[in-house]
């Protein structure tokens, strides 16, 4: 049980090293408060970008700018419904 539990802080230990490594200062800060309102987008955010860049389709750091255009394309993708 603790192996799992130290096994799943190294994995996200890791995912985090690679994500400020790939995105701008701003788009990490964007990326951390869509974590906290959105944790599941956030969690399918951070998968497609660590997958482009083990790709190689990541040539450049992701700006603030372009992961505002790979949310849009995310979320259209997913209609969220309003309950009222």
């Amino acid at each position: 049980m603790t192996n799992e539990i130290e096994e799943l802080e190294k994995i996200e230990q890791l995912k985090k090293n690679l994500l400020t490594k790939i995105l701008s200062k701003q788009a990490f800060e964007r990326l951390s408060r869509i974590k906290l309102v959105k944790p599941e987008l956030s969690s399918q955010l951070q998968l497609y970008l660590i997958q482009l860049y083990q790709e190689g389709k990541l040539k450049t750091g992701v700006s603030d700018e372009q992961l505002k255009l790979i949310l849009e394309s995310l979320s259209s993708k997913k209609r969220y419904k309003i309950i009222k």
